[in-house]
């Protein structure tokens, strides 16, 4: 492990490398919350090829738009659900799409020139330099991922793989808690140059292995439309579970492909999931960490909008709320986490 005394150079600044994380981390709950919506309207096919330079270029001339109009009309997306769509439609979910692309380039530009120009005047801590490169590649990676995930539903499906849609969003939530992480790393390190990384303690292990199934079934829930099955809570239509409370079977996909199945576990797993934060946030509160206050009032907040969602038909503002408050919980978990694992108080 990184020894304390040689993390820091007379060059190093910890405490500004930080900033600019957190800042990152922002702009990260930001694409979370657009790609919500670009989901929530069906927009996310309505861009057919991946261009990861040029396509920053959005359509400009009347001719360009029939032009990516005509590409759309290639895909089973708009022959079997959206054939009598106009040009001002497509512009419609065009927006969100492109929106979407064009702010993940962005945090592209706003992690990696950056990262560079930290790099070349030394301002980066010894040792952590790896783990900076490490989240640049995890970035990167989650480019190829989302166009994975698009590719998807090109061909033969009328949307994208909800598999891959949970792939999609986990690997910009893991990003978004390690950019946390590290940054609360590095703030300890300014506030102490003896400062150690945080390391992850059990309590922490089970609270986030709890939030990251429970993220895993909000994104299964979206990608098959599961939220529509049944707006009711706390039973799904008129009982706990349509025809008896489901048991195991030998044909576990349905715990993955069954819209109902999916919902009743994300209806269920939440509260075992609010359980395990709440009890790392009284271990964080004895700790000293205001981040246990926060957890505790946006797992509250978000178990609500969760029911919300269900019981407005999945209204858009409603949803997107819910997917928005799922990325504070996560810092807020982040900062509580790391406050055990590391007796500097920087959360």
């Amino acid at each position: 492990m990184l020894q304390p005394s040689a993390a820091f150079l007379s060059t190093a600044r910890p405490r500004a490398v930080a900033i600019w994380l957190l800042i990152v981390a922002a702009m990260i709950v930001g694409i979370v919350v657009v790609g919500g919506i670009t989901r929530l309207t069906n927009s996310g096919l309505s861009i057919t090829e991946w261009k990861p330079i040029t396509g920053i270029i959005p359509p400009l001339t009347l001719a360009q738009w029939h032009a990516e109009f005509a590409n759309y009309k290639q895909i089973p997306e708009y022959s079997q659900l959206n054939s009598g769509m106009t040009l001002d439609g497509f512009k419609a979910i065009f927006f969100w799409e492109y929106l979407h692309r064009a702010l993940a380039r962005t945090i592209g530009a706003a992690f990696a020139i950056p990262l560079l120009w930290f790099a070349l005047r030394r301002a980066i801590p010894v040792g952590y330099g790896w783990r900076l490169g490490a989240l640049l590649a995890l970035g990167a990676l989650q480019g190829a991922v989302g166009w994975w995930m698009v590719k998807s539903g090109l061909s033969v499906r009328t949307d994208v793989s909800h598999i891959r849609l949970a792939v999609h969003l986990m690997t910009a939530l893991v990003t978004l808690a390690g950019i946390v992480w590290t940054a609360l790393d590095l703030l300890a390190l300014h506030r102490s140059k003896l400062a150690a990384p945080a390391r992850l303690v059990p309590i922490a292990v089970t609270a986030f292995a709890l939030l990251f199934v429970q993220l895993v079934y909000g994104a299964f829930t979206a990608g098959l439309d599961a939220g529509y099955a049944f707006a009711s809570w706390p039973l799904m239509g008129d009982s706990l579970f349509p025809g008896g409370v489901p048991m195991l079977s030998p044909d576990w996909t349905n715990a993955v492909d069954n819209p109902i199945v999916v919902q009743f576990i994300h209806r269920w797993l939440a509260f075992a999931t609010a359980a395990g934060l709440v009890w790392l946030a009284v271990r964080a509160t004895q700790h000293g960490s205001r981040a246990g206050f926060w957890v505790v009032g946006l797992v509250t907040l978000q178990v609500f909008l969760g029911i919300a969602t269900l019981m407005t038909g999945v209204a858009i503002h409603v949803a997107v709320a819910h997917q928005a408050n799922a990325a504070l919980l996560l810092i807020a978990t982040v900062f509580a986490a790391h406050r055990l694992g590391n007796p500097s108080k920087v959360s």
